[in-house]
């Protein structure tokens, strides 16, 4: 996956053969079964180009990463202790570039003389996924000036 990824673009079976040869002798055949293999598993597409297929990888690199992150902290009876577990691993780089993962994901936040009220402003998915929508205090999903706490369709008073 790693040739593939580092082209970013369609590959075929001899292009990653040539470019492993720089490193080690490998056989053709070792090249081509590993890329069959990566396609049966869903992590390569493939389309055919002559006699010969072009493999392209179905996500990022990132993606890939990110979703082993999450299948491993998902299979923890205690999520929380597996984080703390794993922060405790981190080098301090590590750790930066996770508190600027997590502002990414969070999205831009105003200062009080950009936003209304000195509220904090932020943009956040849909539940969907699709659209951004602007969050400004209230939960996602509830109304302005409506109160969780009341029960359905009450007002709280």
């Amino acid at each position: 996956m790693t040739r593939v990824w580092k082209w970013n673009r369609p590959v075929t079976v001899r292009e990653v053969l040539e470019d492993l040869q720089q490193e080690r002798s490998i056989a053709y055949t070792t090249v081509m079964t590993v890329l069959d293999n990566l396609h049966q598993k869903g992590w390569v597409r493939r389309e055919a180009e002559g006699r010969a297929y072009r493999y392209e990888a179905v996500s990022t690199r990132a993606a890939y990463s990110a979703a082993l992150m999450n299948d491993a902290w998902s299979q923890s009876d205690n999520p929380a202790a597996a984080l703390v577990a794993f922060f405790g691993m981190m080098s301090e780089e590590q750790r930066r570039a996770l508190r600027d993962a997590v502002r990414i994901a969070q999205g831009p936040e105003e200062g009080p003389e950009q936003g209304e009220g000195g509220g904090e402003t932020r943009v956040t998915p849909d539940a969907a996924g699709e659209k951004p929508v602007e969050a400004s205090g209230e939960k996602q999903g509830e109304k302005p000036g409506e109160n969780p706490d009341s029960g359905p369709g009450g007002t709280g008073r």
